[in-house]
């Protein structure tokens, strides 16, 4: 099966990295906002949204379904800097037509598993495919709930294409055996197009974007705990909204600058949504200086400033408790580990299902750079003990890799080559050239 992405970019050694960084929208909020402005009654207009791939397939989708959709840059007042924006026409609750051909989700599987539970509730037959990744990602999960709803719903061996033949749903309660913000998200979506009251029952908290968002649109959410409830018929209101930036991308430069003896980065704007804060508070228990400062609340997701610092690490244990609420940073936080620290995590079997298998290709990329690391059944071991040696690293057409080799590499004896680099684009362009600007 030939790569999705191609090109090869070399990650030199550093001293340190220093600078203020800005970055891009947060991918989960530009998916959901998108997909509920799309719902709602009137214009949403939402700045900073996410260049990535990712969200670009959620917006192509939005419009096969008959959704106006524009793109245009504004500009930021005080930096002077181009800002995404999007602007919406909503078409109302179960106003989306049926479309042409297939739904073309790209290499996201939050446009696919999410807008399934649109399209639960919509009279006519949708096809939701994606590139070779995706379609080698497990979809039953998002399936059983929707068919439990009325949806008529099927796969090709659990996974994409994904065809979603809605109707009327019945409301439901639903409990899935483990913790998943995107099956959450579509079962809540689902709810929101019936009539009575749904509910879901996380195992385990997950990231509340659904929730709030919801409430952004004008739509009563009732959570107590890990316990869930919409009632169906609620309609959405358009607004002007602004995406904060992603702190799963974020991540990247704390760990980075975690790493490097010297290092001092400034991340401004970022969400700060207490749902995807354990990263900071994981850098801390490794030993790094970190400090978080909530700025602003913009409908409803708090907006700060996060400062990292160099610090001697340690020896961190992440156990299963811990998985949930960091499941897109262990790639780097493998990275980190690899300047000195070590990290032992496990049950994080999930990584298997990602866009590559994480673990193993983590791992398997970690030691051709001359790391010191094990492949766990449900997790991995990072030890420190020696530094990296440099070569060659496929990033198995998965973004996240990408960027955990280029921070693994920072440290190395001689320069990284990364194959594959170009799978940044997916969630954050210009990656690598912010990489450079921040070298001392």
């Amino acid at each position: 099966m030939p790569a999705e992405f191609t090109k090869t970019v070399t990650v030199r050694p550093a001293t340190a990295l220093e600078g203020v960084v800005r970055v891009p929208g947060d991918k989960s909020i530009s998916h959901r906002y998108a997909m509920l402005a799309a719902l709602a009654d009137g214009v949403t207009r939402i700045s900073h949204y996410a260049p990535g791939k990712d969200c670009q397939s959620t917006l192509k989708c939005l419009e096969q379904l008959g959704t106006i959709v524009s793109r245009h840059a504004s500009f930021d007042r005080d930096t002077g800097a181009e800002v995404p924006t999007v602007q919406i026409v909503g078409r109302g609750l179960l106003g989306l037509q049926s479309p042409t051909a297939d739904l073309d989700c790209g290499n996201s599987g939050s446009t696919l598993r999410m807008l399934a539970g649109i399209l639960a509730a919509h009279p006519f037959t949708s096809v939701l495919t994606g590139d070779a990744s995706l379609r080698r990602r497990p979809m039953l999960r998002v399936v059983t709930p929707l068919q439990q709803m009325g949806a008529e719903v099927t796969s090709f061996n659990g996974r994409p294409p994904v065809a979603v033949t809605g109707g009327n749903l019945q409301p439901i309660t639903y409990r899935p055996e483990s913790p998943s913000a995107q099956v959450k998200t579509a079962v809540l979506l689902a709810g929101l197009q019936t009539q009575g009251l749904t509910t879901f029952e996380e195992p385990a908290g997950t990231r509340d974007h659904t929730e709030r968002a919801l409430k952004a649109f004008g739509a009563t959410v009732d959570v107590h705990g890990h316990v869930i409830r919409i009632a169906g018929g609620q309609r959405l209101t358009g607004r002007n909204l602004a995406v904060p930036g992603d702190p799963s991308s974020a991540a990247f430069w704390a760990c980075a600058a975690a790493a490097l003896p010297g290092s001092f980065l400034e991340l401004r704007d970022v969400g700060l949504n207490p749902s995807r804060t354990a990263i900071f508070d994981v850098l801390r228990r490794l030993g790094a200086d970190v400090d978080v400062q909530v700025d602003r609340v913009d409908a409803e997701e708090p907006v700060g400033r996060v400062r990292v610092r160099h610090r001697t690490m340690s020896r961190l244990d992440l156990t299963p408790a811990d998985v949930p609420g960091l499941i897109d940073e262990l790639p780097v936080l493998a990275a980190l580990a690899t300047h000195g620290g070590e990290l032992r995590v496990t049950g994080a079997g999930e990584l298997r299902a990602k866009e590559s298998d994480r673990i193993t290709a983590l791992v398997n990329g970690l030691r051709a750079l001359g790391a010191d690391a094990d492949e766990l059944p449900d997790g991995f071991h990072v030890r420190g003990s020696r530094r990296l040696l440099g070569g060659q690293v496929d990033a198995a057409d998965d973004h996240r890799l990408a960027m955990a080799f280029a921070v693994a590499g920072l440290g190395a004896l001689e320069p990284t080559l990364i194959r594959g680099a170009d799978a940044v684009d997916v969630s954050y362009p210009g990656f690598f050239d912010v990489l450079d600007a921040l070298r001392k």
